[in-house]
This record gives structure tokens, C-alpha cells and sequence, in this order.
């Protein structure tokens, strides 16, 4: 399917802004959008396709005038990446309810304004594709994550149960869990969050942002299918399975890794 339009939520760093740069080189029109002023601004210059929209995924009427807007001024949308997240490392006992539920209503709530407010338009017209960023963390748990690994399974879970009722819809919806990724949102949990994260970031074990931009196109390039509705990158997918099935094992290993 080739993408005329594409909105890419979190567009101004990490992963959405390589997605968008990468679409925009590809002769896509690409509408970022994100919080930060600055670096919105300093992405969009870096591509003549890219156009750059202030906008708080958490509010559901601001999602709705903005993907209006989107589409009043660039076109139809084809493709919504949808990256934006927050991800503040600390105990739960530490962290402020206030920051929790932020993270949730960010993370979780965020996915769900965007996602339903750009499906209802694709399945009017009857093609689109919408990946949405879920993580390997809703899965693999682990100290001083909590409440962020909390957002995550439940966007796990609402995307897999999407995709699930949408099988029969010409729409492809990718759910994506990748591991933990070499971008801005990371520097967020290095100082209260899990040990494991120092450690990663000190072995240089973080996979790379255009790997998992890689597989997500990858993905979309296949088609939609009944076994094509998730992508797990790199050592996501292992993790996840080892997870479920030792989670005991997994807290030990955890417990090792974090000094906890």
C-alpha cells in the first residue's frame, strides 16, 4: 500500500521522529505531532514533507480537531504511527499516584484517542494501516517500572483485542512490542528506574530505533493477515514467551539484575 498521508504521534525524537523522516523520504506527506515546541520545529526542517502539530494525545477533543485538521490540510490519512509515550522510572511505593495515572492517561489513553479517531475515517474508506506502540514491559515485568509496564499491558491487550474483532477489516492494525530501545524516552527512567536499564545502557544492549522501524515496515509490507497482527523485534518476542512461562524464574532473574 503505498502512504500518501501519515500521522506520527511523538514525532519529534526517538523512534516517531525516524518513522516520520523515513516516510517523508519515501514521498509520503507526514504530520508529526508532539508537545515539545523545539523539537518539533527542528524535525520538521529536516524534511520539506514534514509538517509539524502541537497537540496532547491525552485530550481527546484536541485529537479530534487535530486529525481534522490533518486531513483538511495534507489529505487522507493511510498511516497512523502512533509512538508518544512517558516513561518516569520509580517504585510504585515512590512514584505519586498523580504521576501513575498521568502515564496512564498518556500511554493507554492516548492510544485510544488516537487510534479510534483515526480507524473510524480508514474504515469509511476502506484501506489503512495503524500501528500502535505497545512494549515487551506489559509483558516482562520488573522493579521500578511499574507504573509505566502497567500502561503498557493494558495497550497490549486493548490492540490485541482489536485486532482480533477487526480481523475481517481491510484496515491493518500492528500492535508493537519492542524491548527496550536506544532513544530520549529511556533517559526518562535511568535515574529511579530498574538497574537492568543502567546495565543495558552500559553494555550497549539497547536495540536501535531504526531496527525497530525496520520491522514495523516490514510488517506492513507483508499484508494484513490472521497471524500478522503483532510484531515482537529483536529479543521482545523471547522474553515475552520466557515470561509466561516462568515468571518465578523471571522475578529471580529481575531481583539479580536490579539488586532488589
Amino acid at each position: 500500500m503505498k502512504i500518501e498521508v501519515a500521522l506520527v504521534t511523538g514525532g519529534a525524537s526517538g523512534m516517531g521522529r525516524l518513522a516520520a523522516l523515513n516516510l517523508a523520504k519515501n514521498g509520503a506527506k507526514v504530520a508529526i505531532i508532539d508537545t515539545d515546541d523545539d523539537k518539533l520545529a527542528a524535525t520538521a526542517a529536516e524534511h520539506e514533507g514534514i509538517s509539524a502539530f502541537k497537540c496532547d494525545v491525552s485530550d481527546l477533543s484536541a485529537v479530534r480537531d487535530l486529525v481534522a485538521q490533518v486531513e483538511s490540510e495534507l489529505g487522507p490519512i493511510d498511516r497512523l504511527m502512533h509512538c508518544a509515550a512517558i516513561m518516569p522510572g520509580d517504585s510504585i511505593r515512590g512514584q505519586s499516584a498523580e504521576l501513575t495515572n498521568k502515564q496512564m492517561t498518556i500511554n493507554y489513553g492516548g492510544t485510544v484517542n488516537m487510534v479510534k479517531t483515526v480507524m473510524e475515517p480508514m474504515e469509511a474508506r476502506g484501506r489503512g494501516q495503524i500501528a500502535a506502540f505497545g512494549s515487551m514491559a506489559g509483558t516482562v515485568l520488573t522493579h521500578g517500572l511499574g507504573g509505566y509496564s502497567a500502561t503498557k499491558a493494558a495497550t497490549n491487550t486493548w490492540m490485541e483485542v482489536l485486532a482480533e474483532e477487526m480481523r475481517h477489516s481491510p484496515v491493518h492494525y500492528l500492535l508493537v512490542c519492542p524491548p527496550m530501545v536506544n532513544t530520549p524516552l529511556v533517559d526518562q527512567a535511568v535515574e529511579k528506574g530498574p538497574g537492568s536499564i543502567k546495565g543495558a545502557i552500559a553494555d550497549k544492549r539497547m536495540s536501535e530505533p531504526e531496527d525497530i522501524v525496520e520491522a514495523v515496515e516490514a510488517a506492513f509490507a507483508k499484508g494484513k493477515s490472521p497471524k500478522n497482527w503483532q510484531i515482537c523485534p529483536r529479543e521482545a518476542g523471547k522474553m515475552m514467551l520466557f515470561r509466561r512461562l516462568a515468571p518465578g524464574l523471571m522475578w529471580k532473574l529481575m531481583r539479580k539484575a536490579n539488586n532488589s
